[in-house]
């Protein structure tokens, strides 16, 4: 019983992700057809409904299946590490017996943090390339995501279970065992990967963005890009760098121009395609 039983870190780790992606999403929902964002939407609301091969339902449906099995498997890695996870130092106590102070603790808060971001891109930038690879993984599991061929914020985490679990649940497992993270440091980060995700995908390219600011690689243009027909095969970083496409020669430059009848869009840069 002691398994099954869910406690309030358990909780906090699973399900306020999954309250920050309704509300975010939410959020470019609402706001996207104002006219403050209009000009700044990669897809008019029109491209949404004619261009993309899944219903909102459809995205919806699909959505809230992958993020339950998302959080029965974090809930079993939870239970499964017990209280190993070392969670970072604790401003009074130290952590294990030694001194500490709050900027020792921040230090090693962020780098736990960094060491995750990294396990997650690498993770998911290898995944997402097989997926892409291999004829069979594509048609039969990735080939679900890209149905959305317009995207637009709440279809971010829109996968087949498969290549949900694969992709991104497996990635933020082993992010969180490699960092050391503690669960509440660990639902601050999985919030943070979260909301990136969705603006990556959430076809409006504000310049205000704080997101684009501080990752200007990696934005809503650049994983525009991926799911444009000629980029299937280009720019499969997600969610924060761009290392390892710039390395291993999948990187796809582009252009942002002002799109005939209002908006933008993006064009590839043929030369780095």
């Amino acid at each position: 019983m002691g398994f099954i039983a869910i406690g309030g870190e358990e909780l906090l780790v699973t399900l306020a992700p999954v309250a920050v992606y309704w509300l975010y999403s939410g959020m470019y929902e609402v706001l996207g057809s104002s006219k403050a964002l209009a000009k700044y939407r990669l897809h008019s609301r029109r491209d949404e409904e004619t261009k993309n091969m899944a219903t909102k339902k459809d995205v919806v449906m699909g959505v809230l299946l992958q993020q339950a099995i998302q959080a029965a498997i974090s809930v079993a890695v939870l239970k499964l590490t017990g209280g190993e996870q070392d969670g970072g130092i604790d401003v009074k106590s130290g952590g294990r017996g030694q001194p500490s102070t709050a900027a020792s603790s921040f230090l090693d808060t962020a780098a736990r943090f960094a060491v995750a971001m990294v396990v997650l891109d690498a993770w998911q930038y290898f995944m997402h390339r097989v997926m892409h690879s291999s004829r069979y993984m594509y048609r039969r599991f990735h080939s679900w995501h890209h149905r959305v061929v317009a995207p637009y914020a709440f279809a971010a985490q829109y996968n087949h279970p498969v290549d949900g679990v694969l992709t991104e649940t497996l990635s933020g497992a082993a992010a969180f065992l490699a960092s050391g993270m503690g669960p509440r440091a660990a639902a601050a980060f999985f919030m943070f990967a979260t909301v990136k995700g969705i603006d990556d995908h959430c076809g409006v390219l504000v310049p205000w963005n704080p997101l684009h600011a501080v990752f200007r690689d990696n934005n809503t243009a650049y994983h525009d890009v991926h799911h444009q027909l000629g980029g299937g095969r280009r720019n499969f970083s997600q969610p924060f760098f761009v290392i390892w496409d710039r390395l291993l020669g999948t990187y796809a430059g582009y252009t942002v121009e002002e799109r005939h009848g209002g908006g933008l869009q993006v064009k590839i840069i043929k030369d780095h395609a």
